[in-house]
């Protein structure tokens, strides 16, 4: 009994930086690795588990989710701005920059992956803040637009040799833009508007 209440009680409300960051780092991990297996397990087909046991795949398959781990940080980011923005008004700055933090702080809780290197991660964090930078300079996209800049350098991180890819790009791009809008979906549900806005900006005044 105790179980099946924890599997069905209401997800905490994201009200405060603390809480989204935990929404930003669950969400951000799920979408790229998501895909990376479940991209993996159809390429192998009946193989799948032969290839998943063979320890240079799982190698692979580490790489390539840390490599795509800042892609699904800028996708998630920029989403929640796009929220956050339509009622802003001449905060959107103000909370982009808070935003950005928060962000940055969910990358900063890994330490460098060893299949990464220090000097590839610190650029992939580099790209990631001047990414989300970027975001206060242009209307919010629609959030099924926002994988669209980072989709083919996700595509290309799979841990599938590049000539067995065939003609996978179109799907892997819709897969993001589905699940984006999925997480979307989640965050406005959980998100009490008022209270993280009030508290981002109460974090910029400080």
């Amino acid at each position: 009994m105790k179980l099946f209440e924890k599997l069905f009680r209401p997800r905490p409300p994201i009200r405060d930086p603390d809480a989204l960051a935990e929404f930003i780092d669950a969400q951000s991990a799920f979408i790229v690795q998501k895909g990376i297996y479940e991209y993996s397990r159809a390429r192998a087909g009946h193989y799948a588990k032969v290839l998943f046991a063979e320890e240079g795949f799982a190698q692979s398959v580490e790489r390539a989710r840390w490599k795509a781990f800042p892609l699904g940080l800028a996708m998630v980011g920029e989403m929640i701005e796009g929220v956050l923005a339509a009622q802003a008004g001449t905060q959107r700055r103000a909370i982009l920059d808070q935003l950005t933090l928060v962000v940055l702080s969910v990358f900063d809780r890994y330490p460098v992956p060893p299949s990464i290197g220090e000097e590839a991660w610190l650029e992939a964090r580099r790209e990631l803040a001047h990414r989300l930078d970027l975001v206060g300079g242009y209307a919010p996209k629609r959030v099924m637009d926002i994988p669209e800049p980072l989709a083919e350098s996700y595509f290309s991180m799979m841990p599938i040799h590049e000539k067995l890819r065939g003609r996978d790009f179109q799907t892997t791009r819709n897969y993001l833009r589905v699940s984006l809008c999925n997480i979307h979906d989640e965050l406005i549900a959980r998100m009490d508007r008022a209270a993280l806005e009030r508290a981002l900006i109460v974090g910029a005044a400080a």
